[in-house]
């Protein structure tokens, strides 16, 4: 059979500024943002009435109402109505997985073009019964008379059973929280306090230049009088960030993770949009780069391995399939969960004990340039709402890429549950 598989360009991508919850998108929601990002992506690229083959939305907080997300974001964003949608989530990763879903559409042929993104509040979050009152009501909504309903919902009641729940932040299978999962890691690593503040006051630098030097002025769209991310502070030093107090570890005397050095909860949406060269030059539209290729991966977390640690493990198998090395690239987009998962993540791949008896390899993945990580600021400066990062680091770098003319860039986003998403973008 013929090959027919098709290149996958990145056109562009747009996002509303990132803000911490319960500020200023508290009463918006995931759907007024995904509309926003969508909007604000067919006013940019012209596709007012356009029918893409797909929209690939996502949100890891939602409402059950929000299980259509994506189709019902898009019928108000001015996409023909005939566009189909998909609402996913993966934790962390979700746009990028959907990026990377969208990709493999584009490539086997099956659609020319598509919008991949995500959005989420922490601010909106579902609140729900008491698992014993969800079991009262449905047995009264099962029971046949009127007085067999009367009997069911008084019977054995207690007050306690209108006590709310709220989502949780803990892992399910351990009952820890990512960020004491993450403590961990920096224990195991021997990733100092010091080093962790030190790549968050140069993540809030680097986001902070980006803004003044106009880098995202086509990527960041003002929304509810924001034009900037509500995270960042320019003025932060290492001394601000010294005198936190440990966010998670409170206790042992021994915690180095603080709100300053972690993201914190986050409110925003982002989306990019996708396209094979035709489609494209149809459009008269530029590909500013181009998804060459993705692997996930997920560890054993629960009998022992770091929550966050997937991405060593994807990345080394996916730059074997396309003939790389770990230096083979121009720009290097790890996403900030915390400052510790980064360097967590570049201690091992520089590891030889950990790369030979983990990964498998002969030798040491070995050091990257740090001038060339997360040049424009990432997660710690900008904030993270979960299912928005993937298409906020997709845009940004293949922007840069854009803006250099050529070269590659690595993508690497740790997610809840053990996992990682990671991808390669390239502009030849």
């Amino acid at each position: 059979m013929e090959n027919t598989q098709q290149r996958v360009g990145v056109i562009g991508g747009v996002r509303i500024p990132f803000c911490r919850n319960n500020t200023a998108y508290a009463d918006v929601g995931n759907f007024g943002m995904s509309v926003k990002v969508l909007g604000a992506l067919v006013e940019r690229f012209g596709l007012h009435g356009v029918e893409l083959g797909e929209v690939a939305m996502g949100a890891v907080i939602k409402h059950p109402s929000e299980w259509n997300l994506a189709r019902e974001a898009l019928l108000s964003s001015g996409l023909a109505s005939t566009t189909p949608g998909i609402t996913t989530a993966r934790a962390c990763g979700t746009s990028l997985d959907n990026a990377i879903l969208i990709a493999n559409k584009i490539a086997a042929g099956q659609i020319e073009a598509g919008i991949a993104g995500g959005s989420d509040t922490t601010s909106d979050v579902p609140i729900v019964y008491s698992q014993r009152l969800r079991k009262r009501l449905l047995a009264v909504n099962r029971a046949k008379t009127p007085l067999d309903k009367l009997k069911t919902a008084v019977r054995g009641f207690s007050f306690s059973e209108l006590k709310p729940s709220f989502p949780g932040v803990a892992e399910p299978r351990t009952g820890m929280s990512m960020g004491e999962h993450c403590e961990k890691m920096a224990r195991e690593w021997r990733i100092g306090r010091e080093e962790q503040d030190r790549l968050a006051l140069d993540s809030h630098r680097k986001l902070s230049i980006a803004y003044e030097a106009g880098f995202f002025s086509d990527l960041v769209v003002p929304f509810r009088g924001l034009k900037r991310d509500g995270f960042l502070r320019p003025d932060t030093s290492m001394d601000k960030l010294a005198g936190l107090k440990p966010a998670f570890d409170k206790s042992s005397g021994l915690g180095t993770l603080t709100a300053g050095n972690s993201t914190g909860l986050s409110d925003g949406a982002a989306a990019v949009l996708l396209a094979n060269d035709a489609w494209a030059a149809k459009r008269g539209l530029t590909i500013q780069a181009y998804l060459r290729d993705a692997e996930v991966a997920a560890v054993d977390f629960v009998h022992g391995e770091g929550l966050l640690m997937a991405p060593t493990i994807a990345v080394p198998r996916m730059l074997k399939r396309n003939g790389l090395t770990l230096q083979d690239f121009d720009f290097y987009e790890i996403h900030e969960a915390f400052a510790a998962q980064v360097l967590c993540t570049l201690r091992a791949w520089e590891s030889a004990d950990y790369c030979k008896n983990r990964l498998g390899l002969d030798a040491p993945l070995g050091h990257i340039d740090p001038a060339k990580l997360n040049v424009n600021g990432s997660s710690l400066a900008a904030g993270h709402p979960f299912a928005a990062t993937g298409a906020r680091i997709v845009a940004t770098l293949a922007k840069m890429l854009e803006q250099k003319g050529s070269g590659r860039g690595l993508i690497s986003i740790c997610t809840a549950g053990g996992m990682g998403v990671t991808a390669i973008l390239e502009r030849p």
